[in-house]
């Protein structure tokens, strides 16, 4: 058995490390969308479609039901809202925050079809989002 140089798999075990760092950047909590009128964070969501709704799951943890906006515009949602700090951070050092807090907004745009909230549901930190496709 030949024993390569070290430094060709450090070199290769970094970079698929960093490649792991961005893509779960990528997939969570993302900066919102550029028409925001404030910084926002984006929450992750999972979208399914059959031939009469599309259902929206999106995580949003410790976002009471009162901070939450659901918008239909023609083929896009808004789920915006804010998420606070929690009360442990009043009078404290704060020695690492990874968790988003503050305004958060997601768009995702449908198909052209026409969309109307059929029933959503704030459940155990996600979003349960049903439209209703109208004709």
């Amino acid at each position: 058995m030949t024993v390569g140089d070290p430094r060709d798999w450090m070199w290769s075990e970094a970079c698929a490390l960093m490649e792991r760092a961005a893509r779960m950047q990528r997939q969570f909590f993302q900066p919102g969308h550029p028409s925001s009128i404030s910084p926002a964070w984006e929450p992750p969501i999972d979208v399914f479609e059959t031939d009469r709704t599309v259902e929206i799951i999106a995580a949003l943890p410790g976002v009471e039901p009162n901070d939450l906006k659901i918008d239909v515009q023609g083929p896009e949602v808004v789920i915006s809202g804010l998420r606070h700090l929690p009360a442990v951070t009043r009078n404290t050092t704060i020695h690492r925050l990874e968790i988003p807090y503050g305004r958060f907004e997601r768009r995702i745009r449908l198909s052209p079809a026409k969309f109307a909230v059929a029933q959503f549901e704030l459940e155990r930190g996600c979003l349960t989002l049903r439209l209703a496709k109208r004709p």
